[in-house]
């Protein structure tokens, strides 16, 4: 019985590895010349906000950067240098109800980030992220900002290391 099976079973396999070895994804990677990071401190240069906003998302990228990369924080030389500045933090409303009021408020945290890579100056950028969280209009941002301020900076430090580590 397993001599039947054996020849089918070889040619399944044989054909798994063939197509396995056409397909490649191309994602998030770092070049392996890169060892060394430094992320300064980061700027606000806008009004509102919680007071250590800045410190937060300090703390936050190096967190990120040491836990998903092999990069090593350094303050000498880097092979990328990493700046920031907070340059939007607004709260605006959305969907207006029949008695002209807002149904939805939404906080929008906007982060201009530079990235010098020393060793391949095709990757360096200067550009904005932001993101955006709505919250009911029958609460007050002070209620709602120690729960959407980590969602923002979450999904903006996602999308910064895409754009720094993204070959896509």
């Amino acid at each position: 019985m397993i001599w039947k099976i054996l020849p089918r079973l070889a040619v399944v396999i044989g054909l798994i590895s063939l197509f396995s070895g056409c397909y490649s994804f191309k994602g998030a990677s770092l070049s392996p010349e890169l060892k060394t990071i430094q992320i300064s401190n980061i700027r606000m240069e806008t009004a509102g906000g919680p007071a250590n906003l800045s410190l937060d998302v300090n703390e936050r990228l190096k967190e990120y950067f040491q836990r998903n990369t092999s990069l090593k924080l350094t303050t000498q030389a880097p092979d990328l240098l990493l700046e920031g500045t907070i340059v939007g933090y607004e709260l605006s409303p959305q969907a207006p109800t029949s008695d002209d009021k807002a149904g939805l408020n939404r906080l929008t945290l906007r982060i201009q980030f530079r990235l010098t890579n020393r060793l391949d100056e095709n990757k360096n950028f200067d550009q904005e992220f932001s993101f955006y969280q709505d919250f009911p209009q029958n609460q007050t941002l002070n209620q709602v900002e120690k729960a959407l301020i980590p969602k923002l900076l979450d999904q903006i430090i996602l999308d910064l290391f895409n754009k720094i580590a993204g070959d896509w």
